[in-house]
C-alpha cells in the first residue's frame, strides 16, 4: 500500500496540549497558517493543530511522524493501521453527506451523497480521500473527484440547487439549515436508489438531526442517521465533500465562460467588485441568477452601484423579507429562553 502523505486527526483539549508542549521544543520551524493555534516544519512534514482542533499533517515524512511521535506522546495510542479495530462502523456499508458552496455569494449549493463498504474504504485509504478543505488546489480536488467516482462506479448522488432555485427556496424556507436539510435528504433519497439495502447515513453537523429526518421521504426513514461534529473523518462524508466542491468548482468555471471574467470564491472585497461588474453589463436582476441573494452582499454591491433591493423585482424583495423574518423568529425564541 503506498505511503499515505496527509492525515486530519480531531484531538481533545487534552490531545491538544500534549501536542503543543511536543511542538514547541525540538526539531521543529514555527510557520504562519492562518486559523492555527500553532503550525510548524517538522522532518519531512509540516504539522498544524487548527482552531477548530484538528491536527493536520502533510508531507512524505507525515506517516512515519504519526506512528513515531503522535500515536506514543500525544494520542497515547496506536491507531494507524488499526482503524478495522478501533473503527470498525468505518468499513461497514454506509452513506456519507456533506456540501460545498454554502458560504459563497457565487454559485450553486451542491450536496454530494456518496456510498462506501469494506471494500471501497480501503481504496479511499490509499487515494487519501480526506475532507475537501484539506486539499488546497481546485485542480486536485476536481481530479481526486474524477478518481472518486471510478471508484464508486454511479454509487453516489449529486444535488445542485443553482442561484435561481436558491433564492425561491430561501424566500420559501427562510433558513439555510433547512435547506441544507432538504438538500441532504434528497441526496440520501437519490443514492438509495442505487444502493437500496443501505441501513445508515452519516453527516455533518449544521442543525437538529429532525430537520433532516423531517425531509426524508419513504426510503430514508428506514435509514438511520447520523450528524455528528467533524464528520469529515468518516470516509463516506470526505468522499462526498469532494464530489460537492468538484460541482461547485464546475459551476463556477461555466459562470466564467458566460461572463468572460474570473469568479472568487467566497464573500470578499474581490467578490464584490466582480459582482458589481457584471451588474454594470448584465443589469442587477442578474443577481438572481448568479448570487445568493440573502447574503448581505447583495445589498453592498447593490448600493455601490447605485441600486437597492427594489431593483431585483418581487424575488429579491422575497428572499430579503424571508431573512428580516428569520431574524424575527430567531430573536422571539431566544427572548423565551
Amino acid at each position: 500500500m503506498p505511503t499515505k502523505t496527509s492525515f486530519t486527526i480531531p484531538l481533545t483539549a487534552e490531545q491538544q496540549d500534549r501536542l503543543i508542549k511536543v511542538l514547541s521544543t525540538g526539531n521543529y520551524r514555527p510557520r504562519e497558517t492562518p486559523y492555527t493555534k500553532i503550525s510548524v516544519t517538522g522532518p519531512d512534514c509540516n504539522i498544524a493543530l487548527y482552531t477548530s482542533g484538528k491536527c493536520v499533517v502533510q508531507g512524505q515524512g507525515a506517516e512515519d511522524w504519526v506512528t513515531f511521535t503522535l500515536e506514543p506522546e500525544v494520542l497515547l495510542e496506536a491507531k494507524l493501521g488499526y482503524e478495522t479495530v478501533h473503527t470498525p462502523e468505518m468499513f461497514q456499508p454506509h452513506l456519507g453527506v456533506d456540501e460545498s458552496g454554502k458560504g459563497d455569494f457565487f454559485g450553486p449549493l451542491v450536496i454530494a451523497a456518496a456510498y462506501v463498504d469494506d471494500k471501497i474504504v480501503p481504496k479511499f485509504q490509499e487515494m487519501n480521500v480526506r475532507d475537501s478543505k484539506t486539499i488546497t488546489s481546485d485542480k486536485k480536488a476536481e481530479e481526486m473527484a474524477e478518481a472518486i467516482m471510478d471508484v464508486l462506479d454511479g454509487r453516489f448522488a449529486l444535488v445542485t440547487i443553482g442561484p435561481r432555485a436558491y433564492n425561491r427556496l430561501y424566500a420559501k424556507m427562510r433558513s439555510v439549515n433547512r435547506m441544507l436539510a432538504w438538500g441532504h435528504a434528497r441526496a440520501i433519497e437519490d443514492l438509495l436508489e442505487k444502493v437500496p439495502h443501505t441501513k445508515r447515513a452519516v453527516s455533518d453537523q449544521f442543525g437538529p438531526t429532525q430537520q433532516i429526518e423531517r425531509a426524508l421521504m419513504k426510503k430514508g426513514r428506514e435509514i438511520k442517521l447520523e450528524q455528528r461534529p467533524r464528520a469529515e473523518s468518516d470516509p463516506a462524508v470526505a468522499a462526498a465533500s469532494i464530489l460537492a466542491r468538484a460541482g461547485f468548482l464546475r459551476a463556477l468555471r461555466d459562470m466564467r465562460k458566460r461572463f468572460e471574467i474570473e469568479i472568487p470564491k467566497g464573500a470578499s472585497a474581490k467578490v464584490r467588485e466582480t459582482a458589481q461588474t457584471i451588474i454594470t453589463k448584465a443589469g442587477p436582476t442578474v443577481l438572481l441568477d448568479i448570487a445568493k441573494c440573502h447574503f448581505k452582499t447583495a445589498d453592498d454591491v447593490l448600493t455601490a452601484v447605485g441600486q437597492s433591493r427594489t431593483a431585483l423585482g418581487p424575488e429579491g424583495a422575497a428572499t430579503s423579507q424571508a431573512k428580516a423574518d428569520w431574524k424575527s423568529i430567531r430573536k422571539k425564541q431566544a427572548e423565551k429562553k
